[in-house]
């Protein structure tokens, strides 16, 4: 065998998508709250060659898999679809991907049990999805994990760089542990400040989308900064930079005082922000795709 001729695999970014995160299927959706599962079956299986419209997540999965179109030989990213529906009216969904040209071909289909088991087996490092409690249960197993939420308008077209991936972080409990969060609910204002000056002087511990980041950064390194197919943005009210032991990348800081942060996210072309607070979360849905991270103080 000749070893200098092997590739050597890389790792990839797995990202698991819900049915209901990647396309429209709030009119299904709302005849399953009113007339219950049979009627969303038959429904769907009446419907099997509609296909689906795109749904918050779409675009953001479209440029995800665009990024293996750089270099076909060596894909860096896989989406994975995990779905509640039966393997009957998954069915609609799989013929929906495939109208789209989207290359999902691993799925997980649970007929209305929860998702989350299957982040692990298929190795996720993010799990998107409308089911709030899915994202609860991803998110204490480990899991970076976001609720995708409705957007309240049609984003602008008007991007910065339509073909590059930008994705935006808020700091504590998404990318930090929500530490001084916790301190300035428990102990006040003075402890929080006494406690940022201490945090200045040693790296911040990593919250549950530290790791989603560093996979970003491994394909970031790639390319050259200034022809990177991904940017990235730390968005926050927090006075800490990312911390420089953790050796990741980011692109964009933004310290915003206590402003509302849906204006900078449309500045910034964000194909989607990751907040744990909902105040946060509701300015940045009237602009960009938002996933609320349901994670720390916050939430408790």
């Amino acid at each position: 065998m000749n070893i200098q001729n092997q590739t050597i695999p890389v790792e990839k970014l797995v990202v698991a998508v819900s049915s209901r995160a990647l396309f429209n299927l709030d009119e299904s959706h709302a005849l399953f709250e009113r007339d219950g599962v049979d009627a969303y079956c038959r429904h769907q299986v009446e419907h099997e060659d509609v296909p689906l419209a795109p749904g918050v997540a779409f675009s953001l999965v479209k440029k995800l898999l665009a990024l293996n179109e750089r270099d076909p030989a060596n894909p860096r990213v896989e989406v994975i679809l995990l779905s509640r529906n039966s393997a009957d009216t998954g069915l609609r969904i799989f013929n929906s991907i495939q109208h789209h040209q989207l290359d999902i071909g691993r799925a997980a289909f649970t007929r209305g049990e929860s998702t989350h088991p299957y982040i692990s087996a298929f190795g996720a490092h993010l799990f998107l999805s409308a089911e709030p409690e899915d994202v609860r249960k991803a998110l204490e197993a480990g899991f970076a994990a976001a609720t995708i939420l409705p957007l309240a308008s049609t984003p602008s077209t008007d991007r910065i760089n339509p073909s590059q991936l930008r994705i935006a972080f808020d700091g504590d409990a998404v990318l930090f542990s929500d530490e001084s969060e916790r301190i300035f609910k428990q102990d006040g204002l003075d402890a929080f400040e006494c406690n940022e000056v201490m945090a200045a002087m040693r790296p911040l511990p990593g919250g549950p989308f530290k790791n989603f980041l560093a996979m970003l950064h491994r394909i970031q390194l790639d390319y050259p900064a200034d022809t990177s197919p991904i940017r990235t943005a730390l968005i926050t009210a927090r006075g800490a930079p990312l911390p420089t032991a953790w050796k990741i990348r980011i692109d964009e800081a933004l310290f915003l005082g206590g402003k509302d942060k849906g204006e900078f996210l449309k500045a910034f072309g964000a194909d989607i922000f990751f907040d744990d607070q909902q105040k946060h979360c509701e300015s940045a849905r009237q602009h960009v795709a938002t996933g609320h991270v349901p994670h720390g103080v916050a939430n408790e």
